[in-house]
């Protein structure tokens, strides 16, 4: 197989291994860069197995990285949150990628209390569907070892409320009740759909002003916005884009992204119980670039 087929067959799925081990979008993509830039010099001829060697170059380089990013990781100011990754209303490979697999943003924030070994065996057995040797194999860990480490982050998954994705238009009426208390100022009706014990996370890095700590609590969640909406932080253009391949919110100033806004449902999938809110420039460069290159009908939905 030449070096362009075997580029263009794997580089999603290794993109959706990086962008769960990572939660960046932009490092996931380097480090796909970086994986076949290294491919060139081997004879891939005598790989038996091409998809399994790649997902194992691709795991190891993402729990090396995380490794030397741990420090920076103890660092960060606030609370750290997942890159949102846009996808398109066309059929962009590498947002089906994400769709097909089912993941949604509150899913991959789960992902990332793992630790990084933990997550490497979850997305490897659980996600990719590898058997417990290939994934043995893979992260040169014995069988039993990785049977006990998927048992111990199955645990911690479901003590996180583990959940599938749901459809695609179920934030729908959070999205339509957040752009009608932008434009009016009243956010009572868009709180009336999270649940009593909402939270609201919000990652600003220091970079932006922005809540260093969870906000517990739809009444307080209120009080938030409406005390950031009376000083103009909320103005602006606010789309509704496909985030993580559920509905979410946009604002953008200038063309480029200077809010992201993302929910998660309730099990009953009436409600919110979660919204995650990205501020830090460094993980909306992505999403203004992806703005730029784009007709905004192939990204915005309503």
């Amino acid at each position: 197989m030449d070096f362009e087929t075997i580029y263009r067959t794997y580089k999603h799925l290794l993109f959706s291994v990086g962008y769960r081990m990572l939660g960046s979008v932009s490092d996931a993509e380097d480090m796909v860069q970086d994986l076949f830039t290294s491919l060139k010099t081997l004879d891939t001829d005598n790989i038996s197995n091409l998809k399994s060697y790649l997902v194992k170059m691709m795991t190891n380089r993402c729990l090396n990285y995380l490794k030397s990013a741990s420090k920076q990781r103890e660092i960060y100011v606030g609370a750290w949150l997942p890159e949102p990754l846009i996808t398109t209303n066309d059929h962009d490979s590498m947002g089906q990628v994400v769709q097909d697999e089912t993941i949604s943003y509150a899913f991959l924030v789960l992902l990332q209390e793992l630790s990084s070994v933990e997550r490497a065996v979850f997305v490897l057995r659980e996600v990719l569907g590898y058997e417990y040797g290939e994934v043995a194999e893979m992260l040169n860990k014995t069988e039993i070892n990785c049977r006990k480490i998927y048992s111990r982050a199955k645990v911690k998954v479901n003590q996180g409320k583990e959940r599938n994705l749901g459809e695609l238009g179920e934030t729908e009426p959070l999205v339509k009740k957040f752009l009608h208390a932008v434009h009016t100022g009243n956010f009572k009706d868009f709180v009336s759909l999270l649940t009593d014990d909402a939270v609201l996370i919000s990652d600003g890095d220091g970079k932006r002003r922005t809540a260093l700590k969870t906000i517990f609590g739809k009444q307080r969640i209120l009080a938030l916005f409406e005390g950031i909406a009376a000083k103009g932080s909320l103005q602006g253009n606010w789309l509704p884009m496909l985030n993580n391949s559920q509905i979410g919110l946009v604002l953008v100033k200038d063309q480029i992204a200077d809010i992201v806004i993302c929910f998660d449902m309730d099990e009953n999938r009436l409600q919110a119980n979660q919204v995650f809110k990205m501020m830090n420039p460094d993980k909306l460069q992505h999403i203004s670039s992806v703005l730029g290159c784009h007709k905004s009908s192939d990204l915005f939905v309503l």
